[in-house]
C-alpha cells in the first residue's frame, strides 16, 4: 500500500510540476523511450545476473506490496513462544522437545503461534539448533560462533536481490541518456528534410529519455532495493532475537532471563515493556 501512495506522490509531484509549469503531458509520452531504457536495463540486468538471482527476483518483487509481517506482536509472539521451549526443556529436560523439534507443524508449542510457524526460515533456525542442543552438551561458544556463521550467510543471500536492483537502478540514468543521444541523433539526420519548426519538437523528444532514465532509477525502481533491504533486516533481527535467547539459555540462565536478553536487542519501536511481556507469556501460556 506505501509502495503505490508513494508512488503516486512521485508521479504527482513530478508531472503535476511540469503541468503547473505550463508544459504539456503529450510530450513526455514518448513509448520509444521507454522502451529503449526498459529494454537496454533488462538486458543489462540478464546479462549481469546469474539464473538464480533471476529467479530470486521474480519471486521476491510482488513481497513490496506487501507490507510488514514482523509487528510488535509478533516479536512478543516469538519471546512467548522461546520461553515455552526453554521451560520445558529446563522442567523435563532436552527429550521432552524432540518431538517438537521434528514435527513443529504438529508441536502443540509451535502451534500456538500461527504466526510464527509460517516464518520458515525461522522455525528451520529455530529447530535445527535445538537439535544440535538436542546431541548432547554443546559448547555455547562454538553454538554462538555457528549462528553468527548462519546469519551472516543468510545475510549475504538475501541482499543479493537488493543489491541487482539497485545497480539496474543505477544503470537507468545511463540508458536515460543512450536514448537522449540516439533522439539528437535523429534530430541531426532530420536537418534539411524537416521544417524547422519540427526540430524543437525531436529535441525535446530526446530529453525526455534523460528525463525518463532519471526518474524510473531514483523515484522508482531504486526506492524498492532500500525496501526490500529494510524487509531483509526484520528477518535478521528475528534471528539475532533468538540467538540471543539460546545462548542465554545454554550459559544457564533462567527461561525468564534468556527471554529478557532477546528483549532487550529488539528495537524500540517493537520492544515490548518487561511487565507488558511477563503478562503476555503468562496470557499465552494458558491458551
Amino acid at each position: 500500500m506505501f509502495v503505490l501512495i508513494g508512488y503516486g506522490v512521485v508521479i504527482f509531484s513530478i508531472f503535476g510540476g511540469f503541468v503547473l509549469a505550463g508544459g504539456h503531458l503529450y510530450a513526455l509520452l514518448q513509448p520509444i523511450e521507454l522502451l529503449m531504457i526498459f529494454g537496454g536495463a533488462a538486458g543489462a540486468f540478464v546479462v549481469g545476473n546469474d539464473s538464480k538471482t533471476l529467479r530470486a527476483t521474480v519471486k521476491t518483487l510482488p513481497t513490496v506490496l506487501q507490507g510488514t509481517q514482523y509487528t510488535k506482536s509478533m516479536y512478543m509472539d516469538l519471546l512467548a513462544m522461546m520461553f515455552e521451549i526453554l521451560t520445558k526443556i529446563r522442567k523435563d529436560g532436552m527429550m521432552a522437545i524432540e518431538k517438537d523439534v521434528e514435527n513443529p507443524e504438529n508441536s502443540v508449542i509451535f502451534g500456538k503461534y500461527p504466526k510464527l510457524i509460517k516464518q520458515h526460515h525461522l522455525i528451520d533456525f529455530i529447530c535445527d539448533y535445538l537439535r544440535l542442543m538436542l546431541s548432547g552438551n554443546m559448547d555455547a561458544f562454538q553454538i554462538e560462533n555457528l549462528m553468527d556463521n548462519d546469519i551472516e550467510t543468510y545475510d549475504a543471500e538475501s541482499h543479493v536481490v537488493s543489491h541487482a536492483i539497485t545497480r539496474m537502478a543505477d544503470g537507468m540514468p545511463a540508458f536515460g541518456i543512450v536514448a537522449a543521444v540516439m533522439g539528437v541523433v535523429h534530430t541531426m539526420e532530420s536537418v534539411g528534410s524537416v521544417p524547422p519548426a519540427e526540430l524543437g519538437a525531436l529535441v525535446a523528444k530526446a530529453l525526455v529519455g534523460t528525463f525518463l532514465g532519471i526518474l524510473l532509477g531514483y523515484g522508482f525502481v531504486g526506492p524498492l532495493a532500500s525496501l526490500l533491504d529494510q524487509k531483509h533486516a526484520e528477518v535478521n533481527k528475528m534471528l539475532q532475537t533468538t540467538k540471543v535467547i539460546m545462548i542465554a539459555s545454554l550459559n544457564g540462565y533462567a527461561p525468564t532471563i534468556a527471554v529478557e536478553f532477546g528483549r532487550k536487542v529488539l528495537f524500540s519501536t517493537e520492544r515490548p515493556g518487561f511487565l507488558e511481556l511477563e503478562d503476555y507469556i503468562k496470557e499465552a501460556r494458558t491458551k
